[in-house]
């Protein structure tokens, strides 16, 4: 399809048989030779160095890369969910590279690239047995020491995640101001990544960001002048419509076929300072939903199939990272983010209009930029699966379609909605190996070829 045609438009619906046509039709491609290398660097942002590391796969004859519809070169930045680094993305950014020939770039958050080992597995468990937990590596052969914390056990939002454990920094600890100064490391980071390889007078971006990640990739779509458009699948929105959507779901969240369990929630009020530690129970609070959704209510007379499953999944999940830090951005806790930004600032020695500058520095991290010199929120590609416990088709009906018609200007936005899949829309199911994955990813690039991003 060309634009001197017609513009490809997104389909409302692609049901399960599609789909599974779909990736007989994807898989069969012959595959692009690839290069895939790794790309380590350091920033110093806020006074702090900051390693960075991100995988990056490209066509081995870069005559193969396809042409975006603007006339430019077409190449993906993706960012993984609240779990994970490159690896948890690591099967649907190569695909994209080897089937359709774009350049993938698969970002890491700070702190969660392992570089002491080759494979990049962090080892052994997130909880110890001598009373430590997993922390982040921000800088190589920086480590947080076990005085730089207190670990908290949280059963507020049991419901949700089980008792939560937390490793809450001490003031004026090296983890602490650490904390309070990540979220402009990523903007930074993810910024010079695309900036390294996809230059903009080559290249148009187009962002996905899985889960967590979704509201980054909103945040940097309009900070990367060559991000063309956002191929939102299973993709959070902005840090405060992420908020109202999760106001409105509760902390169950919400399967499509059934009733909400509960009406309305409430804000998230996590301060800067608190890492949450993932465990077994953060893959159990979506088998759950999603075993509802698969099976019905039924699912639940075999419980011990499924924590069976839980258990084993988590022997091969834990050498990922496994620890979050992401709310304070991804819910819009703005207080948070301030103090956090004040933090970094007395740091600095900033006196008090730098210190408001970097206060709405942070802050803006939430929501989109608008005034005359914002580059304008790029339009927005959202697809859903037909299993998805934050991602239902009421939410974007009633609280996510809304908040962007409402932006000044309003992007061009549509929603697909998928006849499979779950929130991991790679994971495999009945005779789709590759879940929805070839599907979403035929999707976008007709969107990219096609024009929908013009």
């Amino acid at each position: 399809m060309t634009v001197k045609n017609s513009i490809w438009q997104a389909p409302e619906f692609v049901s399960r048989e599609q789909c599974i046509k779909d990736t007989e039709e994807v898989l069969g491609k012959t595959d692009v030779e690839l290069v895939e290398a790794e790309d380590i660097f350091t920033i110093n942002v806020l006074g702090l160095d900051w390693d960075l590391g991100m995988r990056v796969y490209t066509p081995a004859d870069p005559g193969k890369i396809p042409t975006a519809a603007d006339g430019t070169k077409a190449g993906f930045f993706l960012l993984h969910g609240g779990s994970a680094d490159f690896r948890g993305i690591e099967r649907y950014s190569r695909l994209l590279a080897a089937k359709f020939g774009y350049r993938v770039v698969a970002g890491t958050f700070p702190g969660r690239f392992y570089f002491p080992d080759p494979g990049r597995n962090w080892p052994d468990d997130t909880i110890h047995p001598d009373g430590t937990v997993r922390t982040p590596i921000w800088k190589q052969g920086e480590l947080i020491g076990r005085d730089e914390y207190e670990v908290v056990r949280d059963p507020s939002k049991r419901n949700r995640y089980g008792t939560r454990t937390l490793a809450r920094a001490k003031s004026d600890t090296n983890f602490w101001y650490r904390m309070a100064a990540w979220p402009a490391a990523f903007e930074e980071g993810m910024i010079e990544a695309c900036r390294r390889h996809f230059p903009a007078n080559e290249f148009s971006i187009y962002g996905q960001g899985h889960s967590t990640g979704g509201p980054f990739i909103c945040m940097l779509s309009q900070r990367i002048p060559n991000m063309a458009g956002v191929c939102a699948t299973e993709h959070s929105p902005f840090g405060y419509l992420c908020c109202e959507r999760d106001k409105w779901g509760g902390d169950m969240g919400k399967i499509s076929g059934y009733d909400r369990v509960e009406k309305k929630g409430k804000a998230r009020t996590d301060p800067f300072n608190e890492l949450y530690i993932r465990t077994w129970r953060d893959l159990a609070r979506y088998a759950g939903p999603e075993a509802l959704g698969q099976e019905g209510p039924t699912a639940l007379m075999r419980l011990p199939a499924i924590m069976e499953d839980i258990l084993d999944a988590w022997e091969t999940a834990k050498a990922r990272p496994q620890f979050k830090a992401e709310y304070i951005v991804t819910q819009a806790i703005t207080d948070s983010l301030g103090q956090a930004a004040r933090v970094s600032a007395a740091r600095l020695g900033m006196n008090r209009e730098e210190t408001e500058a970097l206060v709405n520095r942070f802050v803006g991290y939430t929501r989109e930029l608008s005034g005359p010199d914002a580059k304008p929120v790029p339009p927005f590609l959202f697809e859903i699966s037909k299993d998805s416990r934050d991602h239902s088709p009421e939410v974007y009906d009633e609280v996510i379609m809304p908040g962007f018609r409402a932006m000044r200007p309003a992007p061009k936005i549509s929603l697909t909605r998928f006849g499979a899949g779950v929130h991991s829309f790679w994971k495999a199911e009945k005779d789709l190996p590759l879940g929805i994955a070839p599907s979403v990813l035929k999707s976008w690039d007709q969107a990219v070829r096609g024009g929908y991003f013009l």
